[in-house]
């Protein structure tokens, strides 16, 4: 070969490579959005190492941790966040969850993550629980912008027979796109969920970028698992501690099942994943959010600092941890600009994907816990500040997680005076500088009556935007006896 035609075709290949390599940067990546429902700060491997969670704590470890991720105090709320990027407060959703017997839904005026991704030429789907309304057809799945649903509509149910009971209300809540299901009533519905998940994944056309949403049931109430999954917890004396543990670990299994498919079919490396706890743990049944203050349901930092990490395709700095201010209407614009669109300036969401992507500074200094005028409270952060203004929720302590060792004792009990500072009578205003004192232990709106003003002051203006909840009585009409056993839309 000629010298000349050999440069040429040297520089036909490097070219050739620039070409490959550029399109394998600008291909949009799969999106898995894996949500868990009522996981708290303490029950997650990285953060406790009691808990058997190897598949997560992989993709934690190997991706991303968001120190710093915010969500809201329940379930409706918190998705109604990822889906719009709007806080609730400002569609009426912030009071509670959505419950089967209420007439409402997500405003239909509001554009859903599916749809926008499905503009981006993304296939969409859903797998798991909706609780974002379903008394008329126009508020489930596939009107909202998901191609198909496996799942079910309401907030919690029998992990096995898939039933709910409200009152006098009983009936089945299961459903494949827009029917109902009877043939999946002996299933753990984890082991369904991430069954449907996988199957998603190997029938999926490749030449499209795939977005799967995939909000388990677990590890919510009522506390049900296969014992093989209890038995690794054993040393735990207490009974609710130890299943909720087992479930857990189920949902650590199912998850890596997911991840397993992705890898079979060679799409792991091209696939973005995002996992979040919908709200803090219930230690009620079973959660637990230590060191963080309160419980799921409260304004503390335990019903509203929120597990979650970013692995896989399009992420900076793997092996590194965050603390960037991050909020759950954020998910809606940082997933949207991974799949190279825009979102509009309307939404209160910020992207965090230059963040993610390329390690520059968050782009987040302010959020709004949440502004409920039923309840009576609200809350701000606005840099390493928080104010609390009414009550924030009970219990209102720091929880030991029930094991072994502890028998689940309530740790305010034991801070003596501190506590007794902490907890007197009458407070309705809290402050409290998290960087110093990141699980609310003094309170400083005495000690900083112009910083509690400013932060006041600044929390009004959002007191202006929020509707009034949107939280109407039940209605009757939704029986499932009227849906031949189903809970079913049609009736609002």
């Amino acid at each position: 070969m000629k010298p000349k035609t050999r440069c040429l075709c040297v520089t036909l290949l490097l070219f050739a490579n620039n070409i490959v390599s550029s399109l394998q940067q600008t291909k949009q990546p799969n999106i898995v959005f894996i949500v868990a429902d009522d996981l708290g700060w303490n029950d997650v491997g990285w953060n406790n190492p009691e808990m058997i969670t190897p598949n997560l704590d992989k993709l934690a470890h190997g991706g991303v941790i968001l120190n710093h991720s915010y969500v809201q105090p329940v379930c409706s709320p918190s998705r109604t966040a990822f889906m719009t990027g709007y806080y609730p407060f400002r569609v009426g959703l912030q009071h509670s969850v959505i419950w089967p017997l209420q007439p409402h839904g997500v405003q239909l005026n509001k554009t859903f993550l599916p749809q926008e991704l499905k503009r981006l030429g993304y296939a969409t789907h859903v797998v798991g629980k909706w609780h974002l309304g379903f008394c008329k057809w126009a508020y489930t799945p596939l009107e909202r912008g998901f191609d198909s649903f496996l799942g079910y509509y309401t907030g919690s149910e029998d992990y096995y027979t898939h039933e709910r009971t409200v009152g006098k209300c009983h009936g089945i809540d299961l459903r494949f796109n827009n029917s109902s299901l009877k043939t999946e009533n002996s299933t753990y519905s984890t082991h369904l969920f991430a069954r449907r998940a996988v199957d998603v994944i190997n029938e999926h056309d490749t030449s499209r970028p795939l977005f799967m949403y995939l909000p388990f049931q677990a590890v919510h109430s009522p506390l049900q698992v296969p014992a093989k999954y209890s038995r690794m917890y054993e040393h735990i004396r207490d009974h609710q501690r130890r299943k909720y543990c087992g479930m857990v670990s189920a949902l650590d299994e199912a998850v890596g099942n997911v991840t397993a498919a992705l890898k079979r079919r060679g799409q792991l490396e091209n696939t973005l994943i995002v996992f979040t706890t919908d709200n803090g743990g219930q230690t009620k049944s079973g959660g637990n959010n230590y060191p963080l203050r309160g419980n799921k349901a409260t304004l503390w930092e335990g019903g509203t600092r929120g597990v979650s990490f970013v692995h896989g395709a399009g992420v900076g700095n793997p092996g590194s941890v965050r603390s960037d201010l991050f909020h759950a209407v954020d998910w809606f614009p940082t997933i949207v600009a991974a799949a190279q669109g825009k979102t509009s300036s309307a939404i209160d969401g910020l992207s965090h994907w230059a963040s993610l992507s390329k390690g520059k500074p968050g782009p987040r200094h302010e959020f709004v816990y949440n502004i409920d005028q039923i309840k009576g409270n609200s809350a701000i952060r606005l840099g390493q500040y928080k104010l609390i203004e009414g009550p924030p929720g009970e219990p209102s302590g720091w929880i030991f997680p029930p094991t072994s060792w502890s028998g689940g004792k309530h740790i305010d009990r034991l801070w003596g005076s501190e506590s007794a500072i902490m907890d007197r009578q009458n407070v309705s205003v809290y402050l409290f500088n998290l960087e110093f004192d990141p699980n609310e232990h003094y309170n400083l709106a005495d000690v900083y009556p112009e910083l509690v003003a400013s932060l006041s002051q600044r929390l009004a203006e959002y007191h202006k935007q929020a509707v009034w909840p949107d939280f109407p009585p039940d209605d009757s009409r939704g029986d499932p006896a009227h849906f031949k056993g189903f809970w079913s839309p049609g009736w609002c």
